[in-house]
């Protein structure tokens, strides 16, 4: 294998910006900061969203758009196309 041609990979502290939880990965992202994670100093990377603050893992998603949807989309073309006459 060549020398000094691959990444650093190692371990890296990623915080939640939203609500401030601490995960513990490895990684080869280049970073200036540090942050302590039980008891010693990694490096650290600020995410915007991670599976602590995401709707789809909270469980707290919004399905406001979809609601009635199917509805208002039966209602709508209820009286439009073809119409079963057999009785």
């Amino acid at each position: 294998m060549k020398a000094d041609i691959h990444p650093n990979y190692r371990p890296v502290v990623f915080i939640d910006a939203a609500t401030g939880k601490k995960f513990l990965s490895a990684s080869t992202v280049e970073t200036d900061t540090t942050a302590e994670f039980d008891g010693q100093e990694y490096p650290s990377v600020r995410m915007d969203i991670t599976s602590d603050s995401h709707p789809f893992y909270t469980g707290k998603q919004k399905f406001t758009q979809a609601d009635g949807a199917v509805d208002k989309f039966n209602k709508k073309f209820a009286n439009f196309g073809f119409k079963n006459n057999d009785q």
